[in-house]
């Protein structure tokens, strides 16, 4: 548990009522829906109706129904069960698409269908998260000692690969090692979580977004410049998934190197951020021109900042804490729509830095931002649980 001061107190308090009174609107138009982003209008896009790859099978549809139990938690308004309940029994669409699901089925079902069953007992929702983690557990090389990222038509010569993002779909294996009694998926997370700590964490306590490994050996064959500007380049979203990742992975099983490879990330990307006046970047080593920002990964960033603020010493704790409110209250002045205006919450998110798409998925509304930002606002409310 942290303690903030009375005026951060009042802040997270005013944040939370804010995105609860607008969100109640927002929720009862959109309770049937499983959105990613919004239209010209404003108005979230239906990936369950929508057409591959942005359809039902697409790695961010878990983060509406996570967002709506956050909010239900905090708030215990029914039309925010609705809400996620409704975008839970879509997503089942997803596994009729097998072929098109990979590693992200943690982020789909752990804090959907997870949450879920955590949070009311539904057993239909416990099944459904199991589905999804024995899914995962099946993608693990026990000779490389890592679970494969994507399938067959991303990989390259005969090389798998790893993307930084894996850590944060691993919690769903030490939370099915407990559901289950079965400890090889626990082991299955920690040896994945040992594979990326040695292959993708850099020196100077950054991380490649994507490296490719021999999957007979595990051993790196190349790295790759992934959604970021440049190979070797430092892609901010890629660091918040370290960042948070590696907290929870440490939460799970007590690994005080996973603690200690957080914040090693944590603090290259607390130096990088402040140098940007916190308002982070799609990567910190990007051009001055355009100005491409990350909404984003400032919130994903948040939240493995707070949490590794609870593991800290009271002489460490505002190091961490204080960097976690600098970026929120950054987004919160700078990005925050709290209207109901249009159906996001957040601007300037940005999916990747791919030359030759023009302004796509540049500076725009992406549903994971608005449900990492709220997140972060619930972890300073001092609700539980953790959803990961």
């Amino acid at each position: 548990m942290i303690k903030l001061n009375e005026t951060d107190k009042k802040w997270a308090d005013e944040i939370w009522n804010k995105i609860d009174s607008k969100m109640k609107v927002i929720a009862e138009k959109n309770k049937d829906i499983i959105p990613y982003t919004t239209d010209e209008n404003g108005d979230f896009i239906d990936c369950a109706k929508g057409k591959f790859p942005y359809d039902i099978s697409w790695w961010t549809n878990g983060f509406w129904p996570g967002y709506m139990w956050l909010l239900y938690v905090g708030t215990k308004d029914d039309i925010y069960k609705t809400a996620a309940e409704n975008a839970e029994e879509l997503l089942d669409g997803a596994f009729a698409e097998y072929e098109h699901l990979h590693h992200d089925v943690g982020f789909m079902w752990h804090i959907s269908a997870g949450v879920n069953y955590r949070l009311t007992g539904n057993k239909k929702s416990r099944l459904r998260a199991l589905y999804a983690a024995d899914f995962l557990a099946a993608r693990y090389n026990p000779t490389g000692k890592y679970i494969r990222s994507w399938n067959a038509d991303s990989d390259t010569d005969g090389y798998n690969k790893l993307i930084i993002d894996s850590m944060m779909n691993i919690p769903m294996l030490y939370w099915a090692a407990e559901e289950h009694g079965d400890d090889r998926f626990k082991q299955m997370a920690v040896n994945h979580a040992n594979t990326v700590m040695k292959t993708h964490i850099r020196p100077d306590g950054t991380s490649h977004h994507i490296v490719e490994v021999d999957p007979a050996t595990g051993d790196v064959y190349k790295a790759l410049g992934g959604q970021g500007y440049e190979l070797g380049s430092t892609w901010t979203r890629g660091q918040a998934w370290a960042i948070y990742g590696f907290t929870l992975s440490y939460i799970h099983t007590g690994d005080e190197r996973y603690l200690m490879t957080a914040k090693k990330v944590a603090n290259a990307f607390i130096a990088c951020a402040a140098q940007q006046d916190w308002k982070v970047p799609l990567d910190f080593r990007q051009p001055d021109e355009p100005k491409i920002y990350d909404t984003t990964a400032a919130a994903c960033a948040a939240c493995g900042l707070i949490e590794i603020a609870k593991t800290c010493s009271e002489y460490d704790v505002k190091n961490y804490l204080n960097a976690a409110l600098k970026l929120l209250k950054t987004i919160d002045e700078k990005a925050a729509d709290y209207t109901t205006d249009n159906d996001n919450l957040l601007n300037y998110g940005s999916e990747a830095y791919y030359p030759g798409r023009g302004e796509a998925g540049l500076n725009t509304a992406i549903i994971y931002g608005d449900y990492y930002y709220t997140e972060a606002i619930y972890k300073l409310k001092g609700f539980e649980p953790l959803f990961w």
